[in-house]
């Protein structure tokens, strides 16, 4: 776009025709940003470790496509992405989520520990990048969203340790790098960072007991709450946001 009145107008659904690859949408944050992503319009292609991810595509409805694989394994995240490439005939929307909490101390973190926590979120989100640029390339435009987290701006907490916190630092800094280098691509890249999030793995009443008197708005969130502002991010709602780190943590870490 050269002039702003060449704005293009609005559509609705928000992600109507949009190809997407998901990392990691086999379940939480991720599972409710594929529901919502295909509420939206969009045809979505999920890439997951988990062997109910194809199960898990199926739920979302018609043309939805679901892939094993991992993308810390370079040959593994980029045969998947030439499969969801090949199914959908391109790509606009790739979404990096892929990846666990891990707690623990810096004295306490293992060789093994701290490699696989970097391969499982730095590695894996460059992996899925590397792999999903050329098709993005090749639209002349699209989007590229990451999962950080607030752990990778104030240096962990909550339940997030040292390697953890270092790992999801670097996802910020390779956002921001790529938003720079892709952006005369028409490529945005931006990262959102939750803080409390209630998934299945815990009672929402058990995460409020613990944490709530700590969160400004006095409870923690919730996966959907997360699912909607990556999907802001990769509609034409955030099309002049490219860089940009975007918390969603109730007021946890203002900064």
């Amino acid at each position: 776009m050269k002039d702003p009145s060449d704005l293009p107008p609005l559509r609705w659904p928000l992600l109507e025709g949009r190809r997407v690859i998901l990392t990691g949408g086999a379940g939480g944050i991720g599972r409710a940003t594929a529901t919502l992503f295909a509420q939206m319009g969009a045809r979505v292609a999920l890439l997951d470790a988990a062997a109910t991810t194809p199960q898990v595509a199926d739920g979302l409805g018609r043309g939805h496509l679901g892939i094993v694989a991992d993308v810390a394994d370079s040959a593994s995240c980029n045969a998947a992405i030439a499969e969801a490439d090949r199914a959908f005939g391109g790509l606009d929307v790739l979404v990096t989520m892929a990846g666990t909490v891990h707690p623990g101390g810096i004295a306490d973190v293992t060789d093994d520990a701290w490699r696989e926590t970097i391969d499982m979120h730095l590695t894996g989100t460059f992996n899925a990048c590397r792999g999903a640029i050329p098709a993005l390339k090749r639209n002349g435009a699209g989007v590229i969203v990451c999962m950080s987290s607030i752990a990778g701006q104030r240096g962990g907490g909550l339940r997030g340790g040292t390697h953890y916190a270092a790992a999801k630092a670097g996802v910020i800094g390779l956002v921001r790098a790529m938003a720079r280098e892709l952006a005369p691509d028409g490529i945005r890249a931006n990262a959102v960072a939750p803080g409390a999030i209630h998934t299945d793995k815990r009672s929402f009443a058990d995460m409020n007991a613990g944490l709530a008197a700590q969160i400004p708005m006095g409870r923690v969130g919730t996966s959907e709450e997360v699912a909607r502002v990556f999907l802001f991010l990769a509609s034409d709602l955030a099309s002049y946001m490219t860089g940009a780190v975007v918390d969603v943590n109730g007021g946890l870490h203002i900064h």
